[in-house]
């Protein structure tokens, strides 16, 4: 099925049926997989089939809409509903960090609850439930789009307008980890589009190369010029002076700022801070968790010891030492200290007069 589909299009649905982008496959196969139920979604998130905290939400959420629309159910209104509130727990359970899992889980569940307060039959609700889901993944695009726009418009003022910017970014952010455009990727994309971007540098990403072996791709396929760097190489980079600004992707921002990404951020962001180079992070409101007040409270999930000990993230031959003992967490905290903005679709949030974001303030504005 794969030659029907863009290669940059991480997420096929049409009414009742979901292929997913085997991303591991990725860059030198194109595979899709396709996803019948909740139970398919859970594993090819955990399994990192799909990754990125946009396209982690839709997918849950789409993998248990192709399940509903075909599954013959017996029950009322509210036992659909209750139905769907055990998945949707159950989904959230695959990537615990990502906050844009938990947060699309709450709304569909309280939307489905809701449905059931009048809906006559279960189809009724899982109607209900299927036209959100399917929403999600237009107005993922959108958003993707004011993020690119807004971002690429910060960015050059805060850099006074400069015709050439050269830009470094971690991890994947782009349209493989998002419904499409990207986040990060998508303020790249948006400065090539405006003619300023002299060069993209991206990150391998270790352990499991997201940057080497995702963004590369995607940078490569759009025609972007770029340069693909070692993830320790990037201080020295800073150093000579060849990156204008960082901006990378978020899985849950804290209310203060702290924001949880792919490990090796924070180093980054110290870096970064050490050179005088300014470092934003892009993401949709959804990423942000203002039920936590600082990134303390972020949950960090640890992956499987085989990603550092095998070759290709986990997936190739053993190439650490025997018995050696792994710490290998997913994300670190980069706080909010060290971020110069935060990029959404509704706007950049910038600090106040001390080195505090009013994350809380800028959300109720922006609701307005």
């Amino acid at each position: 099925m794969a030659e029907n589909f863009s290669p940059l299009q991480s997420i096929c649905y049409e009414h009742g049926a979901l292929r997913l982008l085997d991303q591991r496959k990725l860059p030198l196969e194109i595979v899709y997989l396709d996803i019948k139920n909740a139970a398919d979604g859970w594993n090819a998130i955990r399994d990192m089939v799909v990754r990125g905290a946009p396209a982690i939400a839709i997918s849950a959420a789409l993998s248990l809409a192709v399940e509903v629309f075909h599954l013959d159910f017996t029950g009322t209104s509210s036992d659909a509903a209750s139905f769907l509130t055990d998945k949707l727990e159950y989904l959230v359970s695959s990537r615990p960090t990502a906050v844009n899992l938990s947060d699309a889980a709450t709304k569909l569940r309280n939307l489905a609850l809701k449905a059931a307060e009048t809906a006559t039959e279960a189809k009724i609700v899982f109607q209900a439930y299927i036209d959100a889901a399917e929403r999600m993944l237009i107005d993922d695009v959108n958003s993707n789009k004011a993020i690119g726009f807004n971002g690429a418009i910060g960015i050059q003022e805060k850099l006074n307008d400069s015709k050439r910017i050269s830009v470094l970014t971690h991890c994947n952010t782009g349209s493989l980890a998002t419904a499409g455009y990207g986040t990060a990727l998508g303020v790249i994309r948006t400065l090539h589009a405006r003619g300023i971007l002299e060069m993209a540098f991206c990150t391998e990403t270790r352990p499991f190369n997201q940057g080497s072996r995702l963004t590369a791709f995607e940078l490569v396929h759009d025609k972007i010029p770029a340069k693909l760097i070692a993830d320790s190489a990037a201080a020295s980079l800073m150093k000579a002076r060849q990156v204008s600004a960082v901006i990378v992707g978020a899985d849950r921002i804290a209310a203060n700022g702290d924001t949880a990404n792919k490990i090796g951020t924070y180093s980054l962001a110290l870096s970064a801070f050490h050179h005088g180079v300014p470092f934003y992070v892009a993401a949709p409101v959804t990423s942000i968790d203002l039920s936590l007040a600082s990134g303390d409270q972020i949950v960090i999930e640890e992956r499987s010891p085989k990603e550092l000990l095998c070759a290709d993230g986990g997936l190739g031959k053993q190439i650490a030492a025997p018995g050696i003992d792994v710490w290998n967490p997913a994300f670190d905290v980069t706080p909010a200290n060290l971020i110069t903005a935060i990029v959404t679709e509704k706007g950049v949030i910038t600090k106040i007069l001390t080195d505090d974001f009013d994350i809380k303030r800028f959300i109720e504005k922006a609701a307005d």
